[in-house]
């Protein structure tokens, strides 16, 4: 664990976040920031800094917050009409906190290219 990584502190319930999902290696919890009415963020229990750090290793993983996050959108009632799952990766595309986390945002249109 990276002793000053903040997700890895909510993943360690060291800080207190609005849970939606967890299992034994992923924690979903609602963004503090949201962009749509439906943000959550889907992060490995695991501190991996961004995808570029990502190993074959970690592809079962990766899956699983992939598939929470399907369960989570059918649970809010956005897979139906629709939504958007980001992963972004070091600065330049706008990754804030460095340890891999998933967004699902939802309940609202989008538009592309999106930003």
């Amino acid at each position: 664990m990276n002793t000053d990584c903040i997700f890895c502190k909510i993943a360690k319930k060291k800080i207190d976040a609005q849970v939606v999902y967890e299992d034994e290696d992923i924690l979903a919890f609602k963004d503090i920031k949201p962009q749509a009415p439906v943000h959550y963020l889907f992060i490995p229990k695991k501190h991996i800094e961004t995808l570029n750090d990502i190993r074959r290793e970690d592809a079962d993983m990766l899956a699983k917050i992939l598939l929470a996050v399907r369960e989570v959108a059918d649970k809010e009632g956005v897979a139906q009409g629709g939504y958007r799952v980001v992963i972004n990766c070091n600065r330049d595309a706008g990754q804030e906190v460095f340890h891999v986390h998933v967004h699902l945002l939802g309940g609202r249109g989008f538009s592309w290219p999106p930003g």
